[in-house]
């Protein structure tokens, strides 16, 4: 692995001068504003999408409901789970951040440069990128939930990761590897943990209390009040004791 962590001419370094090097022809509140937004702000978008997405698939019938909440539900467990897959991938491929190896470089997250040197020494890495991963893991789980808003979710993520290349904090690589890890992770596991799920909101969609978790008020229909008399044709037909009387 020591030829993806060492610097020299290549692409991949060429890109990061060059994304980069945009920073330093642009307003410094341009700058500070890109370093939040890819520190925090698409990652908040995302999780706000995920809600918007929520609030729509409440109002479809139980079976599609049921299936875009169970998508919903899978979508931050698969992110989680691929942020857990890259502890130990970022640890045996062992890449140094591109400030660590390139001079030059405009790091624009508020001092992680410094930060990172100061309090962590060289445990932290670069590849894969944990932003990229989460913020295409979410996307792509929202493609399963609903096929506009996952486009928007995963525009966001790409997004993302071209932020984390322009701040100086990973190499196109990183984010690259980031994007393949959170949508394998999704992907792949989505046809057993959906299958594992789905009951489970299903049960969820129907109980009396919980179920608008999964449906809108205004989408679970009370039981009729004639229903159970329906139910019983005989009843109807049995003659009522007045009119034996008579």
């Amino acid at each position: 692995m020591a030829g993806l962590t060492s610097g020299g001419p290549n692409v991949d370094v060429s890109l990061l001068y060059e994304i980069n090097g945009v920073s330093r022809h642009t307003p410094d509140w341009l700058d500070r504003a890109v370093g939040w937004v890819g520190e925090y702000g698409i990652l908040l978008a995302l999780v706000l999408l995920v809600l918007w997405c929520w609030r729509g698939a409440r109002r479809q019938d139980e079976a599609t409901a049921v299936e875009s909440f169970t998508a919903l539900v899978w979508a931050p467990l698969a992110a989680g789970l691929a942020l857990l897959v890259n502890v130990p991938l970022r640890e045996f491929v062992g890449r140094s951040r591109p400030f660590r190896e390139h001079e030059g470089l405009n790091v624009l997250d508020s001092g992680l440069g410094s930060r990172l040197g100061a309090e962590f020494g060289n445990t932290q890495f670069s590849f894969v990128s944990d932003h990229a991963t989460l913020a295409m893991a979410l996307g792509i789980g929202l493609f399963l939930a609903n096929r506009r808003l996952g486009l928007v979710g995963i525009a966001l993520a790409l997004a993302e990761g071209a932020s984390r290349v322009y701040m100086g904090v990973h190499y196109p690589t990183d984010v690259i590897g980031g994007f393949a890890l959170g949508t394998a992770v999704v992907l792949v596991l989505a046809p057993i943990t959906m299958a594992l799920l789905n009951p489970v909101v299903l049960a969820v969609a129907r109980a009396p209390r919980l179920g608008r978790l999964v449906r809108a008020k205004e989408r679970m229909l009370p039981r009729p009040v004639g229903l159970q008399q329906a139910q019983n044709p005989a009843a109807e037909q049995r003659p009522h004791e007045s009119d034996l009387a008579a």
